[in-house]
Formats: structure tokens, sequence, C-alpha cells
């Protein structure tokens, strides 16, 4: 047997490190991306032992930000990005040439040329996919107006990106002098016609022929009856389109997963769609946060603290500013503002492909990348501080404007917190019913004809909104997470029925709704010995498992069926 297998010595080893390092942090109270890091960070080329393949570990975390990203556009329409277009464009323009200019001030102080400054400031002005949408994702703000500005913002970004890496190359010759540079401006305005060609083209084929293709092909392999064939179309999908979208048009990966996504999401399959994709998703985007910290040099911590600090600044201080700013300036309320501030202050990915970039022209020294990934590594740890301290923030503001009793809509709009508030039901003496699949559906019809009030959680948003039009109370979301069993009001509540097939999360559940109401009859369901066991062990009172059910009701017909002839002997 072959021992030189880098590919998966790297997939099983970093996210084997990966799963170690972040159960620790969970256990230690801090975000489990520190832990991710981390992890890129022991198994990186800077530290002793084991060095997992670099190259791959990137290709591998690509595959991350094109499922998170098709996964985003199946919650998009091209009427929602539209929507916030008129501050997604000129707020990440704006924001852009900020972190630039101050980027280009750092480098001047260092002694970098300004060709180096250039390259150094767009390394900086730009946010990463991954851990922007893990934070609103996390918030439930994917589908809120704060989290549509964020995306809008993101795409707008992604597009700068794509020009700049094309137009970078024939701009960096215009700082070495003047002859070069009225040589090159014609190089430069014939790459940005012909970018802004195959952006309109690639935009043009999505919306045309995209929008006729990519549904057909779902509702085609849905209709085969076949779950597998299902799946694997829609990662086909996925990556058939981030993969085509770079060979052919030369956009992002992320953006032409996005579209998609944004494309499907109008089909009804959109959010079965979602669901294939969710396992692999979190799995590649766990190894997006071990690639970055592969390239970490933790000396350069030592070697230049000082321009280490300032980098950091820029990203979190200088970009955060500068959003916020725009924001205001826009009309947004502080609550919006300072949650688009936080979840831009931080970089990844594009920063990365633009410091080697910088560095293969020649045009930035080794530092200025070394600086960049310090930047980015201590940026991702500190943004779900950042995103902690402004709960707190808002919350106190929100305080504070209640004890001095401003009870009007517009102060409360105004300090709106930065989590999706969710309100519990006024329901009372109501059954709350998880899940609305086959069986949950099924329960649902028998306590509407028994006139039982019910409350609905189901993770669908579709079955949600049905529900809500029949005049059905339900909630969007996983009742798995923390807080969003708050929304059932189970202290009031007379039973909670878990209808969800999955056992794991079913037992979070329990749990969660157990340690809610102590006194809660809950009952649930399971499919095997072991998944009963696990349900009562977390507090079910009652777990029904459907093949008992089978089995019990098959008997039941079988003495039935006895009974039939002889009574009809007797009778003869």
């Amino acid at each position: 047997m072959p021992h030189d297998v880098p590919l998966i010595s790297t997939l099983v080893i970093a996210i084997g490190l990966a799963w170690v390092f972040g159960a620790v942090a969970n256990r230690l109270k801090l975000p489990p991306l520190v832990g991710y890091l981390l992890a890129g960070i022991v198994i990186g080329p800077f530290t002793p032992g084991f060095v997992a393949d670099q190259d791959l570990a990137i290709q591998l975390a690509e595959l991350g930000v094109i499922l998170l990203m098709f996964g985003v556009g199946l919650h998009f329409s091209l009427e929602d990005l539209l929507s916030v277009k008129a501050i997604a464009l000129p707020g990440a323009v704006v924001q852009i040439a900020c972190a630039t200019m101050l980027g280009m001030g750092l480098a001047y102080w260092i002694g970098w040329s300004w060709g180096a400054g250039l390259v150094f400031g767009l390394a900086l002005s730009v946010a990463s996919t991954v851990v922007l949408l893990r934070a609103l994702q996390e918030r439930r703000l994917i589908e809120t107006e704060r989290g549509r500005i964020a995306v809008g913002w993101l795409i707008v970004e992604d597009i700068v990106m794509v020009l700049t890496l094309v137009l970078l190359p024939p701009i960096v010759t215009i700082f070495a002098g003047e002859d070069v540079a009225r040589m090159n401006f014609q190089a430069v305005g014939t790459a940005f016609g012909i970018t802004i060609a195959k952006l309109v083209g690639f935009v043009a084929v999505m919306l045309i022929v995209g929008k006729r293709v990519i549904p057909w092909i779902l509702h085609y392999m849905a209709h085969t009856g076949s779950r597998e064939l299902f799946r694997l179309s829609v990662f086909a999908i996925a990556l058939g389109a981030a993969y085509g979208a770079a060979e052919l048009f030369d956009v992002s990966f992320a953006l032409g997963a996005f579209f998609a996504g944004m494309i499907l999401s109008e089909s009804a399959l959109s959010q079965q769609a979602a669901q294939e994709t969710l396992p692999l998703r979190d799995a590649f985007a766990v190894l997006f946060f071990v690639s970055v910290g592969m390239l970490f040099n933790p000396a350069i911590l030592i070697d230049a603290p000082i321009a280490v600090l300032g980098t950091l600044l820029i990203i979190i201080v200088g970009k955060s500013l500068a959003a916020y700013g725009i924001m205001r300036l826009f009309g947004y309320s502080v609550a919006s503002a300072l949650t688009i501030s936080a979840s831009l202050a931080q970089i990844g990915e594009f920063s990365f492909i633009l410091a080697n970039l910088g560095i293969a022209l020649k045009v930035m020294p080794d530092d200025g990348r070394d600086l960049i990934l310090a930047g980015a590594i201590m940026s991702i740890i500190l943004n779900p501080f950042m995103f902690s301290l402004l709960d707190h923030i808002l919350m106190k503001r929100e305080k504070a404007t209640e004890a001095a009793g401003v009870q009007a809509e517009e102060a409360a709009e105004e300090e709106e917190p930065p989590r999706e508030p969710i309100r519990p039901t006024s329901l009372t003496d109501h059954v709350v019913l998880v899940g609305h699949g086959r069986v949950g559906s099924h329960v649902s019809e028998k306590l509407r004809e028994q006139k039982i009030p019910f409350f609905v959680i189901e993770d669908n948003d579709d079955t949600v909104n049905a529900l809500k039009e029949q005049g059905i109370e339900a909630f969007s979301g996983n009742a798995a997470a923390p807080d969003v069993l708050t929304a059932a009001n189970l202290g009031a509540a007379r039973c909670l029925l878990v209808a969800i097939p999955d056992a794991f999360e079913g037992g979070q559940v329990v749990q969660q709704a157990r340690a809610s109401n102590p006194n809660l009859p809950i009952i649930a369901r399971a499919h095997s010995e072991a998944e009963n066991e696990h349900l009562l062990k977390h507090g079910a009172s009652l777990v029904i498992m459907g093949e008992h059910e089978i089995a019990k009701a098959m008997l039941g017909q079988l003495v039935t069926a006895k009974e039939t002839p002889a009574a009809a002997e007797n009778t003869a």
C-alpha cells in the first residue's frame, strides 16, 4: 500500500487537530475558530513536527468557500441583491479606498515603495467571505436587511478584487517611471474593458441560460426519486458553476457559486439543496481556518511588533470607522452601522492572493505577506469578541433607552439588538412541535382537527411561510440552537413533540427543553435502540420508535385477520 498520500494525510490530520483544538477552545469558552487557526499553525511549516501540504490545504479550503457562498445564494434573490445596491456599491468602494490609503501610509512609514503600499493597502481592505458569513449565520442575520447589506458589500468587494487582480500588473509598472506609465495606460484600459466584458458575460449567462437550466436539472433529478443523484447534482451545480466562472470568465469561485445559488433560490427545491450541502460546507469551511493558520509565521510578532500592531489597527479600527461613517451617512441606524463595521473588521482569502501577486511582481517585500497574514490571523481571532462587545454595547444602549422612558417606535428601531430578536409566542397550554416533515405534518393535521393550539419550529423557510399563511404560529430555525426554543414559550406549554429524524439534534432539543421546564412532558422520535437510550438519557419522557409501532400494527392486523375467519365460522 502506498504511504505517500499527501491529500489523505493533510485532510485527516487537519480535520483531526481542528476537532481537538476546537473542542479545547470551546471548553475554555473561546470561539472554536481559535482552535482551528491554532491547528493550522501546529501543522504549518514554521513549527516543528508534521508539515501538511500547504497547496492542498488551500484548495480544500476553497471548496468550503464555494459551498458557503452557494448556500448563501440559496437564501437570496436578485431582487434582494439589487435592494441594497444604493449602500453596498458606494459603501464597499469608499471603504476599500480608505483602507488602501491607510495601508499605503503605513507602508510609507515602514519605508516601502508606493507600489508596495498600494498592494499592501488593497490586501487590508477586503474582508474574508468565510468569517463574515459565519458571523452573520450565527446571529441569524443573513436574511435581514443588515445581512443583505453585508452580503451585497461582500459581492462588490469580490468584483473589485477581480478587477484588481487583472489590473494590478500594468498598474504596478506605472510606479516605475513616466515613460513606462505612458506606455501602460493603454494596457490598463484594455485589461479593464476585457474584465468588465467578462463580468457582464458571466452575469448574462447565469441569468439567461443558468436560470432555465439549473432549476430544470434539479427538478429532473428530484423526479428520479434517487436522493443520491439529487445530492450529487447539487454538488455538481455548485462546484461546476464556481469552476466554470473562474475558468471561462476569470471571476472568483465564490462569485460563481453565489450566483448559482441565487438562481436556484427561486426553485421550490432550494431548501432541500441547502440541506444537502450543509455537512460538507461546514467541514471544508473549517479547513479554511486551518489553511490560514498554516501560512502564519509567528516570528513576525517578535521581528516587527509595531508594524503588526499598525496592520491590525487598520483592519479592526480603520476599516470599521470607515464602514460606520458610510452607513451613518446614508441614514442607517447605529445597530446596522455597528453590525456592518464588526462584520468587515477582518481580512482573508483575497488578501493572501494579493500578497502573493505583489511578491511575484517584485513590488512588495516578503515581510508584507507576513504582516498581512499576522493581521489576518489576529483579526479573525478578535472578530467574535468584537461581536460580543457589540452585543454588550447595544444592550446597554437599549437598557438606557428603556430607563429613560423612550418607548417611541423610532427609538426602538434605532436601538435594535445586534441579533434578530426572538419573541416568545403568546400561546399557553399549547403543544410545541419540532419538525414539520413527514411525521410532523401528520401530527399538526391531527392537532388542527382536535382544535389543540400548537406552535411549530421548522428549519425550512418555505414550510414555515406556508404554515403562517394557514394561520399557524411557526418559527424558522434549528431547534437545537441554544436560543431558538425561546420562541416556543416552553414554560407555558402543555407538551413538546420532537418529530425530527436526527436523534443527535433531537437529543440537544430535549436537553435544552428539559433544562427550561423540568416538568414538561417530552415525546421524541427514534429509529434504533441506541437513539432511544440517547433521547431518554437527555430527558425525554417517552421515545417512540417507528419500527416498533409498525411491528405492533402488523401484529394487530394479524390478530384481526385470525379473528375474522373464526367469527365467520361461528356465525355459520
